[in-house]
This record gives C-alpha cells, sequence and structure tokens, in this order.
C-alpha cells in the first residue's frame, strides 16, 4: 500500500484538494481534523494541556483560539506543545493505516500540513503539493475570522516556502485555477497513484 502525503503552505486549499481525493474514494487521514477530536470535549489530549496550558482549556475542551495565541512565536511553548500532541496524532494515524491495509486499499492520502517542516518526508512514498499563486493565498488566509496581517507572517515565517514545496513534490496540484480543472488533475494524479500501487505489489 503507497503512503501518499498531501500538504501545502496555509491557504493554499490542501482541504479542498483533500476532499477531492475522498470523493473518489481514496483513504484520507487528516490530521487537523484528528488534533480537533483530540482537542473536543473527552479528547485525549483535553486533560495533557489542562496541565500545560490551562488557561487553554474551557467547559472541559480545548479552545484553539486561546492555544494559539499562547504559544505564537514561542519556539519553547510550541515544542511543548507538540511533544503532547504529536504522539497522540502519530497513533490514531498508525491505526487509520492498519485499517487501511485491512481493507486492501491500494493507496492512501495523509494530510499533512507541516510534512517538509518536520522532515515527514522520509516516511511516505510519494508526496502532492497544493499551491496557490501567493496573491490567492494571501487573500483566502487574510479571509479567515480572527486572522491578522502578523498572525499570517508568523505562521508563513515557520512554514518551507511555496517555491522549495513544490521543488521538492512528486505531484503538485494547482487550486488558482477554475475548480474543475483542479478535480481534473485530483483524477489524473489518483489514476497514476493507482499504477504505481499496482506495480509496488507486483514488486512485492
Amino acid at each position: 500500500m503507497l503512503k501518499v502525503a498531501l500538504t501545502g503552505s496555509i491557504g493554499m486549499g490542501k482541504s479542498t484538494v483533500g476532499g477531492m481525493f475522498t470523493a473518489l474514494g481514496v483513504p484520507l487521514f487528516d490530521a487537523d481534523a484528528s488534533v480537533h477530536r483530540l482537542y473536543e470535549k473527552g479528547g485525549a489530549a483535553v486533560e495533557r494541556l489542562r496541565a500545560a496550558f490551562p488557561e487553554a482549556v474551557i467547559d472541559d475542551a480545548v479552545d484553539r483560539t486561546v492555544l494559539s495565541r499562547l504559544v505564537l512565536g514561542k519556539p519553547e511553548e510550541i515544542r511543548r506543545l507538540e511533544a503532547i500532541v504529536h504522539p497522540l496524532v502519530g497513533q490514531m494515524r498508525q491505526d487509520f493505516l492498519a485499517e487501511a491495509e485491512r481493507r486492501g486499499a491500494p493507496f492512501v492520502i495523509l494530510d499533512i500540513p507541516l510534512l517538509f517542516e518536520g522532515g515527514g518526508e522520509n516516511r511516505v512514498d510519494k508526496v502532492i503539493v497544493v499551491s496557490a499563486p501567493a496573491e490567492m493565498q494571501r487573500a483566502r488566509v487574510l479571509a479567515r475570522p480572527g486572522m491578522t496581517e502578523e498572525k499570517f507572517a508568523a505562521i508563513l515565517a515557520r512554514q518551507v516556502p511555496d517555491a522549495e514545496k513544490r521543488r521538492r513534490a512528486d505531484f503538485v496540484v494547482d487550486t488558482g485555477i477554475p475548480l474543475a480543472q483542479t478535480e481534473e488533475q485530483v483524477r489524473r494524479i489518483a489514476a497514476q497513484l493507482g499504477e504505481l500501487a499496482k506495480g509496488k505489489s507486483g514488486d512485492a
């Protein structure tokens, strides 16, 4: 089973592209959605984060806005947060992979926002980067509730530049074009991955 990473900088349309793969029946693991589950009431991260960042837990759930404010621009606090959350997400990803393998999926998509930043490309077979022109990215991000120029700049500073991601990708999906054309790119990539997976299983 091929493991394919889906990544891209903030505002590039990664979730939209992930949804296109899901619509084609491809199993997709969404790291950010997994974090949401960990942060909601009863989630596995709540009590650990209450101990580390008590202000961020409100009504027995983690408030992402407060948590973001507590760690943004503070590398030591970001490391503390990641030390709690990353192992939990990793376990959820392993469970997802085991289930996909059991079902006989030829390949899976792993939606990993900070793939290159965390050195995760070495743990997957192929990498898809979602990209759009910088001005379109900027407009999308600044339209989000609670987003500011300063916050956007701080997020970008932590991310590998888009041009570098494109250079290191096996496939690039352009979301700066009409939706139907982006969907066509996704269908083409899915077909290629299906062929690659067949070849890999034939080699095994």
